[in-house]
C-alpha cells in the first residue's frame, strides 16, 4: 500500500534518538499518536470515497499496539485487518479499492488519507514530545 512519509519532524526525531534508551519509549508513543491519526484520516478518506458496503472494512483499519523494529527502523504498519463477514481480507478490498482494476476505478484513498493526515501527525507527536520535555524538566 501506500507509505506515509512527512517532512519537519526530522529535527525532532534526531533529538529523540539521541536520547538513546530513554528516547525508546517517548519515541514509541509519538509512534502510536502518529499511528492513531493516520488511522483516522483511512477511516475518513474511505468513508469520503464512499467505499462503505457493510462498513467491515473501514472498521477494520487498524495498527499493532506496539511498534516494531524493522532494519533498525521503528514503525508501525497501518492497514484493514482480518477477513469481512463474506470471508474476504479486508486489506485485499482495500488494495482493489485504492489501486483499482480493470472493472473497478482507482481511488487512491489511501494516497489522500496519508496526505491529509500529515499535519495532524505531526502535531500529535510534537505533542507527545513537549509533554515528555515538560514532564523532564527540560522546557
Amino acid at each position: 500500500m501506500a507509505r506515509f512519509e512527512t517532512d519537519g519532524l526530522d529535527d525532532m526525531i534526531d533529538a529523540v534518538l539521541r536520547m538513546g534508551k530513554a528516547g525508546e519509549a517517548v519515541g514509541d508513543d509519538m509512534l502510536l499518536a502518529g499511528a492513531e491519526e493516520v488511522r483516522e484520516a483511512w477511516k475518513e478518506s474511505a468513508e469520503k470515497h464512499e467505499l462503505k458496503d457493510t462498513g467491515d472494512m473501514i472498521a477494520s483499519i487498524g495498527y499493532a499496539r506496539k511498534p516494531k523494529d524493522v532494519g533498525g527502523v521503528r514503525s508501525i504498519d497501518i492497514y484493514p485487518q482480518g477477513k469481512d463477514r463474506k470471508g474476504v481480507r479486508n486489506a485485499e478490498k482495500a488494495f482493489v479499492l485504492h489501486y483499482g482494476t480493470s472493472r473497478i476505478k482507482a481511488t487512491h484513498w489511501v494516497d489522500d488519507a496519508d496526505e491529509a493526515s500529515g499535519p495532524k501527525v505531526q502535531a500529535a507527536m510534537e505533542r507527545i514530545y513537549d509533554d515528555y520535555l515538560k514532564k523532564e524538566g527540560i522546557t
